[in-house]
Protein backbone atom coordinates (compact mmCIF):
# COMPACT_ATOMS: atom_id res chain seq x y z
CA UNK A 1 0.00 0.00 0.00
CA UNK A 2 1.89 3.20 -1.21
CA UNK A 3 0.27 5.70 0.96
CA UNK A 4 1.24 10.32 0.93
CA UNK A 5 2.58 11.69 4.14
CA UNK A 6 -0.58 13.34 4.30
CA UNK A 7 -2.81 10.19 4.26
CA UNK A 8 -0.88 8.78 6.81
CA UNK A 9 -1.66 11.08 8.79
CA UNK A 10 -5.12 11.39 8.05
CA UNK A 11 -5.63 8.07 8.53
CA UNK A 12 -3.77 8.13 11.89
CA UNK A 13 -5.65 10.84 13.00
CA UNK A 14 -9.00 8.86 12.29
CA UNK A 15 -7.44 5.83 14.73
CA UNK A 16 -7.27 8.18 17.50
CA UNK A 17 -10.50 10.01 16.88
CA UNK A 18 -12.35 6.88 16.84
CA UNK A 19 -11.01 5.57 20.06
CA UNK A 20 -13.42 6.11 22.70
CA UNK A 21 -10.62 5.20 25.05
CA UNK A 22 -8.78 8.46 24.38
CA UNK A 23 -12.39 10.84 23.90
CA UNK A 24 -11.69 11.74 27.66
CA UNK A 25 -8.55 10.83 29.59
CA UNK A 26 -7.09 12.00 32.72
CA UNK A 27 -3.62 13.27 32.74
CA UNK A 28 -1.24 14.31 35.26
CA UNK A 29 1.89 15.68 34.62
CA UNK A 30 4.72 18.98 35.58
CA UNK A 31 4.15 22.27 33.09
CA UNK A 32 7.01 23.15 30.92
CA UNK A 33 7.51 24.99 27.93
CA UNK A 34 4.39 27.73 28.51
CA UNK A 35 3.11 30.07 26.38
CA UNK A 36 0.22 31.79 26.49
CA UNK A 37 -0.74 33.48 23.17
CA UNK A 38 -2.65 37.02 24.51
CA UNK A 39 -3.41 37.87 21.30
CA UNK A 40 -5.65 34.31 20.57
CA UNK A 41 -5.81 33.38 24.27
CA UNK A 42 -4.56 30.04 23.24
CA UNK A 43 -2.08 27.80 25.85
CA UNK A 44 0.89 26.27 24.41
CA UNK A 45 2.63 24.03 26.59
CA UNK A 46 4.23 20.61 27.50
CA UNK A 47 3.45 17.76 29.82
CA UNK A 48 5.75 15.87 31.41
CA UNK A 49 7.21 13.24 33.99
CA UNK A 50 10.42 11.90 35.09
CA UNK A 51 10.42 9.38 31.79
CA UNK A 52 8.16 11.09 28.99
CA UNK A 53 6.50 14.48 27.83
CA UNK A 54 3.47 15.18 25.80
CA UNK A 55 2.50 17.96 23.55
CA UNK A 56 -0.80 19.89 24.73
CA UNK A 57 -3.22 22.79 23.27
CA UNK A 58 -5.84 24.38 25.48
CA UNK A 59 -8.12 26.30 23.25
CA UNK A 60 -9.09 30.13 24.14
CA UNK A 61 -13.04 28.80 25.05
CA UNK A 62 -11.69 26.35 27.51
CA UNK A 63 -8.54 28.53 28.82
CA UNK A 64 -11.02 31.70 29.69
CA UNK A 65 -12.95 29.00 32.44
CA UNK A 66 -9.95 28.68 34.64
CA UNK A 67 -9.02 30.61 37.84
CA UNK A 68 -5.03 30.44 37.87
CA UNK A 69 -2.58 31.47 35.60
CA UNK A 70 -0.71 28.32 34.47
CA UNK A 71 3.29 28.14 35.15
CA UNK A 72 6.59 26.52 34.16
CA UNK A 73 6.85 23.67 36.74
CA UNK A 74 3.58 23.67 38.20
CA UNK A 75 1.50 19.78 38.24
CA UNK A 76 -1.63 20.14 36.87
CA UNK A 77 -4.65 17.24 36.11
CA UNK A 78 -5.89 18.10 33.01
CA UNK A 79 -8.78 16.45 31.19
CA UNK A 80 -8.93 16.64 27.17
CA UNK A 81 -8.78 14.47 23.95
CA UNK A 82 -5.59 12.48 22.65
CA UNK A 83 -5.80 13.72 18.51
CA UNK A 84 -3.06 14.21 15.70
CA UNK A 85 -2.13 17.68 14.32
CA UNK A 86 -2.06 16.36 10.42
CA UNK A 87 0.33 19.34 9.85
CA UNK A 88 3.46 17.99 11.81
CA UNK A 89 2.59 14.99 12.40
CA UNK A 90 2.80 15.22 16.31
CA UNK A 91 -0.10 13.78 18.30
CA UNK A 92 -1.00 15.87 21.36
CA UNK A 93 -3.22 16.66 24.25
CA UNK A 94 -6.52 18.70 23.86
CA UNK A 95 -6.92 19.84 26.72
CA UNK A 96 -10.68 20.97 27.87
CA UNK A 97 -10.38 21.62 31.88
CA UNK A 98 -6.97 21.56 34.36
CA UNK A 99 -6.70 21.87 37.70
CA UNK A 100 -4.06 22.11 39.63
CA UNK A 101 -2.59 18.85 41.71
CA UNK A 102 -2.62 19.17 45.08
CA UNK A 103 -4.23 22.49 45.75
CA UNK A 104 -7.71 23.96 44.29
CA UNK A 105 -7.60 26.00 41.40
CA UNK A 106 -9.20 28.88 43.25
CA UNK A 107 -7.07 29.26 46.03
CA UNK A 108 -4.39 28.78 43.70
CA UNK A 109 -5.70 31.70 41.36
CA UNK A 110 -6.64 33.60 45.40
CA UNK A 111 -2.45 33.94 45.66
CA UNK A 112 -1.12 34.23 42.75
CA UNK A 113 -3.54 37.32 42.56
CA UNK A 114 -3.07 38.42 45.80
CA UNK A 115 0.64 37.92 45.14
CA UNK A 116 -0.05 40.22 41.98
CA UNK A 117 -1.61 43.04 43.69
CA UNK A 118 0.45 43.19 47.09
CA UNK A 119 3.39 43.67 44.41
CA UNK A 120 1.53 46.77 43.09
CA UNK A 121 1.38 48.02 46.30
CA UNK A 122 -2.22 47.84 47.26
CA UNK A 123 -2.31 46.18 50.51
CA UNK A 124 0.24 48.63 51.74
CA UNK A 125 -1.04 50.16 55.41
CA UNK A 126 0.37 53.45 54.09
CA UNK A 127 -3.10 53.83 51.47
CA UNK A 128 -5.61 53.38 54.64
CA UNK A 129 -7.53 56.15 55.41
CA UNK A 130 -8.91 56.47 58.74
CA UNK A 131 -12.76 55.63 59.65
CA UNK A 132 -14.98 59.10 60.76
CA UNK A 133 -16.11 58.87 64.04
CA UNK A 134 -19.42 60.55 63.48
CA UNK A 135 -20.06 59.73 59.96
CA UNK A 136 -23.81 61.08 58.82
CA UNK A 137 -24.38 59.06 55.61
CA UNK A 138 -22.91 55.33 55.47
CA UNK A 139 -23.19 53.61 52.41
CA UNK A 140 -23.62 50.01 51.89
CA UNK A 141 -22.98 47.89 48.64
CA UNK A 142 -24.46 44.42 48.81
CA UNK A 143 -27.92 42.49 47.81
CA UNK A 144 -31.10 44.57 48.49
CA UNK A 145 -32.78 40.82 49.23
CA UNK A 146 -30.25 39.57 51.52
CA UNK A 147 -30.25 39.48 55.91
CA UNK A 148 -26.85 42.18 55.31
CA UNK A 149 -28.57 44.49 54.60
CA UNK A 150 -31.65 43.75 57.50
CA UNK A 151 -28.11 43.45 60.01
CA UNK A 152 -27.05 46.49 59.12
CA UNK A 153 -30.28 48.32 59.52
CA UNK A 154 -30.47 46.79 62.74
CA UNK A 155 -27.38 47.64 64.48
CA UNK A 156 -28.04 51.58 63.14
CA UNK A 157 -30.80 51.71 64.45
CA UNK A 158 -30.12 50.72 67.74
CA UNK A 159 -26.34 52.37 67.96
CA UNK A 160 -26.37 55.38 66.03
CA UNK A 161 -29.82 56.46 64.58
CA UNK A 162 -28.27 59.93 63.66
CA UNK A 163 -26.77 58.48 60.63
CA UNK A 164 -28.69 58.34 57.18
CA UNK A 165 -28.33 54.90 55.34
CA UNK A 166 -27.70 54.57 51.93
CA UNK A 167 -27.42 51.72 49.72
CA UNK A 168 -26.40 50.72 46.34
CA UNK A 169 -28.07 47.49 45.66
CA UNK A 170 -26.16 44.93 43.71
CA UNK A 171 -25.34 40.72 42.60
CA UNK A 172 -22.94 39.62 45.26
CA UNK A 173 -22.73 36.26 43.22
CA UNK A 174 -22.56 34.99 39.97
CA UNK A 175 -20.36 36.04 36.86
CA UNK A 176 -21.39 40.27 36.91
CA UNK A 177 -21.44 40.51 40.57
CA UNK A 178 -18.12 42.08 40.35
CA UNK A 179 -18.88 44.28 37.58
CA UNK A 180 -21.55 46.03 39.46
CA UNK A 181 -20.15 46.01 42.71
CA UNK A 182 -17.06 48.12 41.30
CA UNK A 183 -19.27 49.79 39.64
CA UNK A 184 -21.32 50.77 42.65
CA UNK A 185 -17.98 52.12 44.53
CA UNK A 186 -17.03 54.44 42.00
CA UNK A 187 -20.51 55.92 42.04
CA UNK A 188 -20.79 56.61 45.68
CA UNK A 189 -16.96 58.18 44.82
CA UNK A 190 -18.18 59.84 42.10
CA UNK A 191 -20.87 61.45 44.25
CA UNK A 192 -19.61 61.87 47.38
CA UNK A 193 -22.71 60.26 48.68
CA UNK A 194 -21.44 58.76 51.68
CA UNK A 195 -19.34 59.18 54.63
CA UNK A 196 -18.23 55.66 55.11
CA UNK A 197 -18.79 52.74 53.11
CA UNK A 198 -19.60 49.03 53.39
CA UNK A 199 -19.07 46.36 51.09
CA UNK A 200 -19.98 43.09 51.86
CA UNK A 201 -22.40 39.93 51.76
CA UNK A 202 -23.07 36.64 53.76
CA UNK A 203 -21.43 33.57 53.85
CA UNK A 204 -20.68 31.01 51.53
CA UNK A 205 -18.28 28.99 49.98
CA UNK A 206 -15.12 30.19 47.81
CA UNK A 207 -17.09 30.68 44.90
CA UNK A 208 -19.63 32.22 46.33
CA UNK A 209 -17.50 34.82 47.61
CA UNK A 210 -15.22 34.82 44.50
CA UNK A 211 -16.52 38.25 43.10
CA UNK A 212 -14.92 39.74 45.81
CA UNK A 213 -11.92 38.61 45.06
CA UNK A 214 -11.89 40.07 41.11
CA UNK A 215 -9.52 42.51 40.05
CA UNK A 216 -11.67 45.26 39.00
CA UNK A 217 -13.39 45.32 42.53
CA UNK A 218 -10.43 45.01 44.33
CA UNK A 219 -9.27 47.91 42.18
CA UNK A 220 -11.69 50.08 42.95
CA UNK A 221 -12.01 49.40 46.96
CA UNK A 222 -8.35 50.53 47.02
CA UNK A 223 -9.06 53.98 44.82
CA UNK A 224 -11.96 54.92 46.52
CA UNK A 225 -11.45 58.00 48.54
CA UNK A 226 -13.95 57.02 50.76
CA UNK A 227 -12.85 54.97 53.89
CA UNK A 228 -14.56 51.44 53.32
CA UNK A 229 -14.91 48.48 55.40
CA UNK A 230 -15.00 44.83 53.90
CA UNK A 231 -17.16 42.45 55.90
CA UNK A 232 -17.79 39.48 53.23
CA UNK A 233 -18.66 36.21 54.80
CA UNK A 234 -17.98 34.94 57.89
CA UNK A 235 -14.78 35.41 60.65
CA UNK A 236 -13.06 32.77 58.87
CA UNK A 237 -13.80 34.07 54.97
CA UNK A 238 -11.01 35.92 53.52
CA UNK A 239 -11.00 37.81 50.45
CA UNK A 240 -8.57 40.31 48.66
CA UNK A 241 -11.25 43.00 49.29
CA UNK A 242 -10.06 42.41 52.18
CA UNK A 243 -6.69 43.17 52.13
CA UNK A 244 -7.40 46.46 50.10
CA UNK A 245 -9.94 48.11 52.05
CA UNK A 246 -9.32 50.19 54.89
CA UNK A 247 -10.68 48.06 57.55
CA UNK A 248 -12.18 44.43 57.49
CA UNK A 249 -14.84 43.55 59.37
CA UNK A 250 -15.64 40.00 60.37
CA UNK A 251 -19.12 39.73 59.90
CA UNK A 252 -21.87 42.84 58.24
CA UNK A 253 -23.01 43.59 61.70
CA UNK A 254 -19.60 43.91 63.01
CA UNK A 255 -18.91 46.54 60.32
CA UNK A 256 -21.98 48.16 60.95
CA UNK A 257 -20.91 48.55 64.71
CA UNK A 258 -17.18 49.57 63.46
CA UNK A 259 -18.82 52.37 61.18
CA UNK A 260 -20.80 54.24 63.92
CA UNK A 261 -20.67 55.23 67.57
CA UNK A 262 -22.68 53.51 70.04
CA UNK A 263 -25.33 56.14 70.93
CA UNK A 264 -25.17 54.93 74.87
CA UNK A 265 -21.35 55.59 74.91
CA UNK A 266 -21.52 59.05 73.43
CA UNK A 267 -24.07 59.75 76.07
CA UNK A 268 -22.14 58.11 78.86
CA UNK A 269 -19.46 61.04 76.94
CA UNK A 270 -21.31 63.82 77.12
CA UNK A 271 -22.29 63.25 80.97
CA UNK A 272 -18.45 62.97 81.58
CA UNK A 273 -17.57 66.20 79.77
CA UNK A 274 -20.93 68.24 81.49
CA UNK A 275 -19.11 66.73 84.88
CA UNK A 276 -15.35 67.81 84.04
CA UNK A 277 -16.75 71.62 82.34
CA UNK A 278 -19.13 71.67 85.67
CA UNK A 279 -16.14 70.94 87.58
CA UNK A 280 -13.63 73.24 86.06
CA UNK A 281 -16.52 76.27 86.34
CA UNK A 282 -16.87 75.61 89.77
CA UNK A 283 -12.82 75.81 89.87
CA UNK A 284 -12.73 78.57 88.44
CA UNK A 285 -14.95 80.27 90.27
CA UNK A 286 -13.69 79.05 93.57
CA UNK A 287 -9.97 80.33 92.65
CA UNK A 288 -11.59 83.95 91.45
CA UNK A 289 -13.24 83.67 95.07
CA UNK A 290 -10.29 83.10 97.00
CA UNK A 291 -8.21 86.34 94.76
CA UNK A 292 -10.99 88.81 95.38
CA UNK A 293 -10.97 87.98 99.07
CA UNK A 294 -7.17 88.52 99.16
CA UNK A 295 -7.66 92.05 97.34
CA UNK A 296 -10.37 92.80 99.68
CA UNK A 297 -8.33 91.89 102.85
CA UNK A 298 -5.22 93.97 101.36
CA UNK A 299 -3.47 96.86 103.19
CA UNK A 300 -4.11 98.36 99.71
CA UNK A 301 -7.70 98.38 99.59
CA UNK A 302 -8.03 99.18 103.72
CA UNK A 303 -6.22 101.89 103.21
CA UNK A 304 -6.03 103.36 99.61
CA UNK A 305 -3.38 106.15 100.36
CA UNK A 306 -0.41 103.73 102.07
CA UNK A 307 -0.13 102.47 98.03
CA UNK A 308 -0.09 106.17 97.04
CA UNK A 309 2.48 106.83 100.33
CA UNK A 310 4.73 103.50 99.22
CA UNK A 311 5.01 104.50 95.41
CA UNK A 312 5.93 108.23 96.67
CA UNK A 313 8.58 106.71 98.98
CA UNK A 314 9.73 104.84 95.52
CA UNK A 315 9.96 108.10 93.79
CA UNK A 316 11.64 109.89 95.32
CA UNK A 317 14.58 107.74 96.59
CA UNK A 318 14.79 107.54 92.60
CA UNK A 319 14.95 110.71 92.40
CA UNK A 320 18.28 111.63 94.83
CA UNK A 321 19.33 108.50 92.87
CA UNK A 322 18.97 109.96 89.45
CA UNK A 323 20.29 113.57 91.34
CA UNK A 324 23.20 112.12 92.82
CA UNK A 325 24.26 110.47 89.42
CA UNK A 326 23.49 113.56 87.71
CA UNK A 327 26.23 115.33 89.87
CA UNK A 328 28.79 112.85 89.87
CA UNK A 329 28.72 113.01 86.11
CA UNK A 330 28.90 116.52 85.65
CA UNK A 331 31.83 116.74 88.46
CA UNK A 332 33.63 114.30 86.52
CA UNK A 333 33.18 115.82 82.92
CA UNK A 334 34.34 119.79 84.82
CA UNK A 335 37.45 117.70 85.94
CA UNK A 336 38.15 116.20 82.92
CA UNK A 337 37.69 120.10 81.21
CA UNK A 338 40.02 121.51 83.61
CA UNK A 339 42.50 119.13 82.87
CA UNK A 340 42.24 119.39 78.69
CA UNK A 341 42.21 123.96 79.63
CA UNK A 342 45.47 123.56 81.17
CA UNK A 343 46.99 121.89 78.32
CA UNK A 344 45.66 123.95 75.78
CA UNK A 345 46.92 127.10 77.76
CA UNK A 346 50.22 125.49 77.99
CA UNK A 347 50.46 125.35 74.61
CA UNK A 348 49.26 128.81 73.78
CA UNK A 349 51.36 131.05 71.49
CA UNK A 350 50.24 133.92 74.12
CA UNK A 351 52.62 132.23 76.48
CA UNK A 352 55.63 132.62 73.98
CA UNK A 353 54.64 135.92 73.45
CA UNK A 354 54.09 137.17 77.47
CA UNK A 355 57.47 136.40 77.38
CA UNK A 356 59.04 139.20 75.19
CA UNK A 357 58.41 137.65 72.15
CA UNK A 358 56.95 138.81 68.78
CA UNK A 359 55.80 136.73 65.41
CA UNK A 360 57.09 138.22 61.80
CA UNK A 361 55.26 138.15 58.82
CA UNK A 362 55.36 139.72 55.50
CA UNK A 363 52.72 139.04 52.57
CA UNK A 364 53.80 135.50 51.82
CA UNK A 365 53.58 134.44 55.16
CA UNK A 366 55.17 133.75 58.42
CA UNK A 367 58.97 135.11 58.66
CA UNK A 368 61.22 132.57 60.55
CA UNK A 369 64.52 132.90 58.97
CA UNK A 370 66.39 136.47 58.16
CA UNK A 371 67.06 135.27 54.29
CA UNK A 372 63.59 135.59 54.29
CA UNK A 373 63.32 139.28 54.90
CA UNK A 374 64.71 141.39 52.29
CA UNK A 375 65.85 144.99 52.85
CA UNK A 376 62.90 148.12 52.24
CA UNK A 377 60.58 145.18 52.68
CA UNK A 378 57.53 145.59 55.18
CA UNK A 379 57.10 143.23 58.09
CA UNK A 380 54.55 142.90 60.09
CA UNK A 381 55.30 142.22 64.52
CA UNK A 382 52.42 140.99 66.53
CA UNK A 383 53.11 141.18 70.20
CA UNK A 384 51.18 139.90 72.92
CA UNK A 385 49.08 143.68 72.73
CA UNK A 386 48.82 144.37 69.21
CA UNK A 387 51.23 144.44 66.03
CA UNK A 388 53.66 146.89 64.63
CA UNK A 389 54.39 147.28 61.11
CA UNK A 390 58.47 147.74 60.10
CA UNK A 391 60.49 148.39 57.53
CA UNK A 392 63.19 146.16 57.04
CA UNK A 393 67.04 148.46 56.82
CA UNK A 394 69.23 145.56 56.95
CA UNK A 395 69.87 142.43 57.32
CA UNK A 396 72.23 139.90 59.05
CA UNK A 397 72.70 136.41 58.46
CA UNK A 398 74.22 134.17 60.98
CA UNK A 399 74.51 129.97 61.04
CA UNK A 400 72.76 129.84 64.61
CA UNK A 401 68.90 128.90 64.43
CA UNK A 402 66.44 130.63 65.23
CA UNK A 403 64.29 130.14 68.32
CA UNK A 404 61.28 129.04 66.82
CA UNK A 405 57.58 128.00 68.66
CA UNK A 406 54.70 125.63 67.52
CA UNK A 407 50.76 127.40 67.61
CA UNK A 408 47.95 124.40 67.67
CA UNK A 409 48.20 124.22 64.03
CA UNK A 410 51.24 122.70 64.29
CA UNK A 411 52.58 125.79 62.59
CA UNK A 412 56.39 127.04 63.07
CA UNK A 413 56.82 130.81 64.50
CA UNK A 414 59.83 132.76 64.41
CA UNK A 415 60.46 134.60 67.61
CA UNK A 416 62.48 138.04 67.73
CA UNK A 417 63.46 139.04 71.34
CA UNK A 418 62.96 142.38 71.85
Amino acid sequence: MLLTVSQLNTYIKSLLDGDPHLQSVYVCGEISNFVNHYRSGHFYLSLKDDNAVIQAVMFRSAASRIKFTPQNGMKVLVRGRVSLFERSGQYQIYIDDMQPDGVGSLQLAFEQRKEKLAKEGLFDADRKRPIPKYPARIGVVTSPTGAVLQDIRNVLTRRYPLATLVLCPVLVQGTEAAGQIAAAIRRFHDCGAADVLIVGRGGGSMEDLWAFNEEIVVRAVAASQIPIISAVGHETDFTLCDFAADLRAPTPSAAAELAAPDRGDLHIQLFERQAAMKRALQRRVEENRRRLLAIRQSRSMASPLYAVELRRMKLDYRAEQLKSTFLHTVRAHRQAFGVLAGKLDALSPLKVLARGYAIASNEQGLVTKAAQAKPGENLNLKFMDGSLSCRVISREITDSVPFKTTDRNGEDHAETNL
